[in-house]
């Protein structure tokens, strides 16, 4: 039976496992096994995986190319990471993958041909973190190759990976606590004077939008999806994220990974601006513990927060930083004031301290001068 159920579910979808069966150039009796969810999706993987397959007498891999490997790689993982990843990894590979790979059979992927493909990516002048993306779609595919037996190891760990280039780092751009307050009070003015003026209280949003970023340091998306049910008290929690990039409309997914679903203590400063911003939503008629903390029916749109974060920089004689630049303010007060990285990568949602340190260890004051003191106290 090519398609059974198995136990477990995701999504409300019913776990199927996969099965084709062929035989090797060898002669030997062998399958292929995987896994979907819902029954649509596990046919149209049992099609995928039967079509690589020549009547029952050839391994998929002699046929399969690249591309392919991409679609049943993506078929595969479609329950598994979230949707705004699979969004980043397709367009990844478009751009960077596919024009020179796809059409290529897997077994005839060697170093050389890699390190051409890397040389060719190295030349079109992007950013590194946009080269290690394309890069980690290659790897991922090929290791996943492996472990469906389509090709004894990956030639990928042979090239490397992008690597940075011996330059200076251009400076991060952050608002000190001082410049914050300069900032946020111009937003405050904005939205007290818009209140008095209009009786539209949509300008407090924002003004509770970036004290958030600010105070918690937490992504973009993870404050569009805040709730108010999402507050305990002083303690705020992280459980979901929202992206408006997918398909023109929002949608709700897990946060970024694991790691990123956190609960935070806020600071008494920020715990006293929602308790007013809740005073002035429960004011509206339908308003219910699952409204958006910045926006109550409907998340704030991305441009239109953009377009405030310019106007409150102008407002308070600031230059303008990126949104995400709010989280790294956030960094940057706690690394000055001595707070442990291991509890700014908590609270970044970060998995490992490495990539805090990676991000940040320049934020960090020099300590260089204290370690020598005490070790000359030793003598």
């Amino acid at each position: 039976m090519p398609i059974y159920k198995a136990n477990g579910k995701k999504d409300g979808l019913q776990k199927y496992n996969v099965r084709v069966n062929y035989i090797s150039d060898s002669g030997q009796a062998k399958q292929l096994t995987r896994t979907a969810y819902g029954l649509e999706a596990a046919k149209e993987l049992e099609r995928r995986l039967a079509s690589g397959v020549k009547d029952g007498s050839e391994n998929t891999a002699k046929k399969m190319t690249v591309q392919q490997l991409f679609d049943e790689y993506e078929a595969a993982k479609q329950y598994e990471i979230r949707e705004t990843t699979h969004d980043k990894n397709r367009r990844n590979y478009a751009l960077y993958v596919k024009p020179t790979l796809a059409g290529i059979r897997i077994d005839r992927v060697t170093v050389a041909l890699l390190q051409e493909w890397k040389r060719s990516i190295e030349q079109k002048g992007l950013h590194l973190n946009t080269k290690r993306h394309a890069y980690g779609i290659v790897r991922a595919i090929l290791n996943y190759a492996v472990r469906m037996e389509y090709i004894p190891n990956s030639p990928l760990p042979k090239v490397g990976n992008f690597k940075e280039a011996l330059s200076v780092k251009p400076g991060m751009s952050i608002y000190t606590a001082q410049e914050f307050m300069e900032f946020i009070n111009a937003a405050k003015e904005q939205a007290t004077e818009r209140e008095k003026k209009h009786r539209d209280l949509s300008e407090w949003d924002y003004y509770v939008f970036f004290n958030i970023a600010f105070y918690c340091g937490l992504r973009k998306g993870e404050i569009h999806a805040l709730k108010w049910s999402d507050l305990n008290g002083a303690y705020l929690s992280v459980k979901r994220s929202i992206s408006q990039k997918l398909k023109g409309e929002d949608r709700e997914t897990p946060p970024k990974n694991k790691s990123s679903i956190r609960t935070l203590q806020m600071p008494l400063p920020l715990i006293q601006i929602l308790k007013e911003h809740r005073a002035r939503q429960e004011r509206l008629a339908h308003f219910t513990e699952d409204y958006r903390i910045c926006g109550g029916e409907r998340c704030l749109r991305d441009s239109t927060i953009e377009t405030r974060n310019k106007q409150y920089a102008a407002l308070s004689d600031l230059d303008s930083i990126r949104i995400h630049d709010f989280r790294h303010s956030h960094v940057s007060v706690l690394a000055n004031s001595g707070i442990l990285i291991q509890e700014v990568a908590r609270r970044l949602g970060h998995s490992r301290v490495e990539m805090t340190w990676n991000t940040y260890s320049h934020l960090y004051p020099r300590e260089e001068e204290k370690a020598v003191d005490v070790l000359n106290a030793i003598a």
